[in-house]
Formats: C-alpha cells, sequence, structure tokens
C-alpha cells in the first residue's frame, strides 16, 4: 500500500499552545493511541514518551551544535508543524520475514534557521531526527540526546571494556551485559547500544539508533538524576596501524563534517509490555533508508563451513591440515556433502595488509568450488581492503569470489560508519557478498544494503576459546536487545557442549558452555543470512543426526512468531520457511519447564523432528535424545531443558 499523507489535525494533533507565544506542546499518538509523544518547544525542545500510564520518558532535552555556535534545538521558533501518517508494506527478501508493515503517525517541526524535527509514534516505539536544509557542509561540534527515566530503573547494558589503543572509542563492540540500576552506573562508562531499560508495570524499553549513515554511532552514558544521554566519538585526525587495528591517535573537537541539506540518524525507544515482543521486531527495517540496490537477484544468503573458530582441526585425513589447498577441499567437500552454499578461507591466506600478496592458491580453491557449487569468501581487514577496494573487489570477483568477511573495524566514529556504507556499495557493485566482522550494531544497513549480509557487533561463541563466565545468560538476553539492531555474526555450532563445572577454555577445539541443543536452538533463533557452521567438518560427520538437523535450517523465513520469554531467562521462536516450521528454546543456567502451544502451525498435520536435551545432559552436554511424532496446531509439547539447555525441531507439514 502507498503511503498516505493525511493533513487532518484532528487524526494526530491536538496542538496546544502555552502562554508564551514562542513556546508550543505538541502531541502524537500511535495508530493505536497505546503510545503517546509529547514534543515542547521554546528556549528548549523537549520529548516524552508514554505507554498507556506509563511514563517511559521524561522530558529531555533534545539539540545539535553547530560550530559557527548555532545550536539547532535551543530558542526555537516555529515555522510550521505539519502532521501525517503512513501504513505501508514492502518486501523483506533476507529477513525473518517476507514482508514488513511500516505504520506510523509523524509530525514533522520545522523551525526558523533551515532545520526541523520529525517524530514517528509506531504502536511499538517511538523515535525522532533531526532533519537539515543548509548549503554546503555543516560541522557538528556535538549532539544532545537525553533520555531521562522516572525512577531509578534497572538496565541491561552492554559497556566499552576493551579500550583499544588508549582510545576510549576504539572497541570491539562485545561485551556481556551488566544488570544494573541507573544510579549504579559509573559516571566514566560508555554503554554501546542497544541498551534495554525496565521501567515497570512490565514495560520494557529499547534505546537503539537507525539509519546511521555519514555520522558517528551513540553510546550511553549516566549524567545527573536517572538519566542516559548520547555521547559521540570525534572525528579522527591521526590514525595508525597497531597490529590489523587502524587505530586513531587524535581526534578533532567535533563529531562529524557532514552535508548540510540531510536527515540524521533516528533516535529510537522500542517499547514493550511482553519481554517476547521484543524478540519479533521490526523497527530497524521501517526506519532504515530503503535499499539501494535495484537487483538483488545475485544475493544468496546461506550457511558456511568455517575454519577459524575450529582450528583447521581436521583428521584422519593423508595430508597436514591448514591453510593450504588440500584443506579447504575438504572443507569444500564437507560442505557440498551438506548442502550448505560457501566456505570461508580466513585469517592467513594473504598478508594482513596487502591482499594482493596471497599465501593460497585461492584461484584453484574457487574453481574447485565451483565444480561442487559451494562459494568461496575471504577474510580481510578493513585496513587491507581499504587500500584500494574498487580494484580489490574487480579483481576478486573476476577470480570467482563470492564475497569478503570484513573484520577488525572496531570503531564507529563518522569516518568508519561513512566507509562501511562505501565498501558496501563498491562490493554490491562487483555483486559481492560483505560480512562485517569486529564491527558495531548494524542499525538497518542491511535494508540499504542487502549485500551486507551479517554483522557482528555481538559477543559470539569465539569468546568460549578464551572462557567467559555466563554465555547462555547472554545467549538468552541477546534476542530481546541485540539482535532488535539487526543480524548477528553470532557463529553458533560447536559440538564439544559442557555443562557449567566442566567447562574450561581451549583455544585449539574449543567448548561451549551449555548443552547440545542450546547450539542446535540457535540456528534458529538468532537471525544470521550468513550463518556459520563454526566446529570442523570431522566432528560435525561424527555428529551427521545433528548436523543434518543443522544444515537443514534456512537462513531467511517467511514468519516468525515470538512465543515465550524473559530477558536474561529463556527464549522460544518460531519460524516459517514455506510450508515448513522451525522452533528453537533455550535457557540459561536454571533449568526449566516449558510447554509450547503449536497453534502457530496453522491447518494441516506435521511430522515433528524433535532433539531435545537428554537425562544426563547436566553432566555431559553433548547428550540429546531425537524423536519423530505426528502433531496438529491443536497440540501442546513439552519442553524440558538442563541447565545451559536448549530444544530445537523442524516441523514438516505432510497434508
Amino acid at each position: 500500500m502507498k503511503p498516505r499523507i493525511l493533513l487532518l489535525l484532528c487524526l494526530m494533533l491536538p496542538l496546544s499552545f502555552v502562554s508564551a507565544q514562542s513556546a508550543k506542546s505538541y502531541q502524537l499518538s500511535s495508530p493505536d493511541n497505546t503510545i503517546n509523544i509529547t514534543v515542547n518547544t521554546g528556549a528548549n525542545v523537549t520529548w516524552s514518551v508514554k505507554h498507556g500510564e506509563t511514563e517511559v520518558i521524561l522530558p529531555s532535552e533534545i539539540s545539535i551544535t553547530l560550530d559557527d555556535a548555532k545550536v539547532l534545538g535551543k530558542n526555537v521558533s516555529v515555522k510550521k508543524a505539519i502532521p501525517s501518517s503512513a501504513d505501508e508494506t514492502f518486501n523483506t527478501p533476507f529477513y525473518k520475514k517476507a514482508q514488513v508493515r511500516n505504520n506510523y503517525n509523524q509530525l514533522t517541526i520545522n523551525f526558523k534557521g533551515d532545520y526541523g524535527l520529525v517524530f514517528r509514534a509506531y504502536n511499538d516505539g517511538a523515535a525522532y531526527r533531526f532533519v537539515t536544509r543548509k548549503k554546503g557542509d555543516i560541522t557538528i561540534l556535538n549532539e544532545e540526546a537525553n533520555f531521562n527515566f522516572k525512577d531509578d530503573d534497572k538496565a541491561f547494558l552492554p559497556f566499552v571494556n576493551d579500550y583499544r589503543n588508549k582510545d576510549k572509542f576504539n572497541t570491539s563492540f562485545e561485551s556481556h551485559y551488566d544488570h544494573t540500576s541507573i544510579s549504579a552506573i559509573k559516571k566514566d562508562t560508555l554503554a554501546f547500544l542497544p541498551v534495554l531499560v525496565d521501567v515497570g508495570a512490565s514495560v520494557k524499553a529499547v534505546i537503539l539508533e537507525a539509519d546511521l549513515q555519514d555520522y558517528p554511532g551513540m553510546y550511553l552514558t549516566p549524567g545527573d538524576g536517572n538519566n542516559l544521554h548520547g555521547v559521540f566519538a570525534p572525528v579522527p585526525t591521526e590514525e595508525f596501524v597497531s597490529r590489523i587495528n587502524y587505530a586513531v591517535k587524535s581526534r578533532a573537537n567535533y563529531i562529524a563534517k557532514t552535508n548540510g541539506t540531510r536527515s540524521f540518524p533516528w533516535r529510537v525507544v522500542v517499547i514493550s509490555n511482553e519481554d517476547k515482543q521484543l524478540a519479533d521486531n521490526d523497527m530497524m527495517q521501517r526506519l532504515a533508508e530503503p535499499s539501494h540496490l535495484a537487483d538483488v537477484s545475485w544475493i544468496k544468503p546461506g550457511k558456511v563451513a568455517w575454519d577459524w573458530w575450529n582450528d583447521w582441526n581436521i583428521s584422519h585425513v593423508d595430508f597436514k591440515a591448514g591453510i593450504n589447498v588440500p584443506t579447504y577441499k575438504y572443507y569444500i567437500d564437507f560442505a557440498a556433502a551438506n548442502k550448505l552454499e560457501y566456505i570461508i578461507v580466513d585469517e592467513g591466506w594473504s598478508d594482513d595488509y596487502d591482499l594482493n600478496k596471497s599465501k593460497l592458491d585461492v584461484q584453484q580453491i574457487v574453481d574447485y568450488g565451483k565444480q561442487k557449487n559451494i562459494g568461496v569468501i575471504l577474510w580481510s581487514t578493513w585496513y587491507a581492503i581499504t587500500r584500494d577496494p574498487d580494484a580489490l573487489f574487480a579483481n576478486f570477483a573476476k577470480m570467482g569470489i563470492k564475497g569478503f568477511k570484513i573484520d577488525f573495524i572496531d570503531r564507529d566514529d563518522q569516518k568508519a560508519v561513512s566507509s562501511l556504507y562505501s565498501l558496501a556499495q563498491k562490493a554490491a557493485d562487483n555483486h559481492l557478498l560483505v560480512d562485517y566482522h569486529g564491527m558495531y550494531k548494524p542499525s538497518g544497513m542491511q535494508r540499504t544494503y542487502p549485500n551486507v549480509i551479517n554483522c557482528e557487533g555481538v559477543k559470539g561463541l569465539e569468546n568460549m576459546k578464551w572462557g567467559v563466565n555466563d554465555q547462555p545468560g547472554y545467549d538468552v538476553s541477546i534476542p530481546f536487545i541485540r539482535m532488535m539492531a539487526g543480524p548477528m555474526d553470532y557463529t553458533p555450532g560447536g559440538m564439544r557442549n559442557a555443562p557449567k563445572d566442566a567447562f574450561r577454555p581451549v583455544n585449539s577445539n574449543p567448548m561451549t558452555q551449555g548443552t547440545r541443543c542450546h547450539q542446535l536452538a540457535m540456528y534458529t533463533i538468532f537471525e544470521a543470512p550468513l550463518q556459520m557452521l563454526s566446529d570442523n567438518p570431522t566432528i560435525y560427520t561424527k555428529e551427521q543426526e545433528s548436523t543434518d538437523f543443522i544444515a537443514a535450517v534456512p537462513t531467511t523465513f517467511d514468519a516468525t512468531v515470538s512465543l515465550d520469554g524473559s530477558v536474561g531467562n529463556f527464549v522460544s521462536i518460531a519460524r516459517k520457511k514455506g510450508t515448513t516450521w522451525y522452533a528453537g528454546v533455550m535457557t540459561n543456567w536454571n533449568p526449566r519447564d516449558l510447554t509450547m502451544d503449536l497453534s502457530f502451525l496453522g491447518e494441516g498435520t506435521y511430522k515433528a523432528t524433535v532433539f531435545e536435551d537428554g537425562a544426563n545432559a547436566d553432566h555431559d552436554g553433548t547428550d540429546y535424545t531425537r524423536k519423530v511424532i505426528t502433531v496438529t496446531a491443536s497440540d501442546k509439547l513439552p519442553v524440558k531443558m538442563a541447565s545451559g539447555g536448549g530444544w530445537a525441531a523442524r516441523f514438516e507439514k505432510v497434508n
């Protein structure tokens, strides 16, 4: 349906004028009237948000400061306030559902000074963005983005905790969540988005940003009272290579220099009254700029046999395993036998700084892959690919490479963000996929550039190699928080599964925390159009029953249903492809019994292939049982999970 512009003030506003002529107050409600935004203008511009009777965001000042001392959002004079609404549906070919509905009410306030603010109220959230219409370039010293809360609420915050090269804005964007009250947050800390705040009365608010282009990403830090406010990395002025990081030595006194006529990133609060609603949310798709690619027919999502996590540990072969042609032919044979789409040739195939200096006969591997209908994706540092992206992409595409995994970005200042959008376009020009590893949250990039088929920005399975305390608890938090920002290159599929007291960090043959079924469930629960099989072909062949299940799970879907869940405790999701449904459930370190209502299946009879934790999974994480049963939508299945456990099923329609 085409967006329709409604200019009836009675639909959305009223506009109510307060005593001072220059001060005005505006009201904007969601289509279902659940969410209400109040905007006050005058000496300052503030916004506040309510969900029903719950105050989610108290009046919070917002502004942008330019280098000419002009502050957009201070001492404002309103020229015009324009209400509108839209109800449209657009296709999403590489997503967790085939279509997304974009239904909102909007208020655009134009101010004297060639700028404005756009506010949107959705049934599940609120958003605003600045818009400028100034000639030439503008320099932005800072942006004021405030989120004031009524009480000292508890929040899930991923803190920057690995300052690299003594620059607090150079980070891997990998952190478990601190679950703490706002008042307990240390003043000198930065949390990267998304952040979840429990505002009480079962209402949760997730702070995000969307359509982040040519602008630095937003961090949150505490202010006075129950406040979280935005912090932005200044523009780099001097950079250097530190090992394989492209790091910053010094920064300017401004956060962006950009076109004076543009829309700025959306500041977003997604709101739910049930945790499960957060695990199936489309806000990033709705707010992102539509695709820049006219032809997406060449983009092929799928699964990948990956080498690095398992340290090339194949065995029972007559060659020395490692970064060599026989090893990658073995990976290709495994991928072909299990109907996977790709292999990745990860770190070590080339010089880290010059991709033209290859240590491997890549062409021979690509040619062998073509014989088996398996595509090859190459790893690169961000630094190396940016030396000459046009020539590198063209040359490797001509060779037959299908894409690049670009790693060690570890920044989201304006230069880094602009670079990733530029690289996405250049890759698309050569029909190349991009998997951004070592990256910030995607913030809608996957809609604007669908060839950006996955992004990291998550503390994934690789962290098992050096050890963490509570990965299962994190696993059942990210579907409600990080995954709202877009797909995650978590890289699941470990086959050496261990309970809490038996786990130990191992680099070369890494273990995973939790059970086998916990790993299997990830393939349905975690969104990843390009999804890894992280362990080695030898162990997958020994565990063929698990491998067959993993290999059959699609990476994009036609429909998604969030069945149940509680942030940090458990999650249950079902997804549909064609006529087949897939379901996954995971728990934290607490054993858990649930009941799955199969009403999502709809009409017909289904053959259900079910994997569940075995009787001894609490002592041996690899223990599971597999059963095949016949079910209908009227059935309810018991789901019993061990500590760190999971449950996974495939429902194939038989009539």
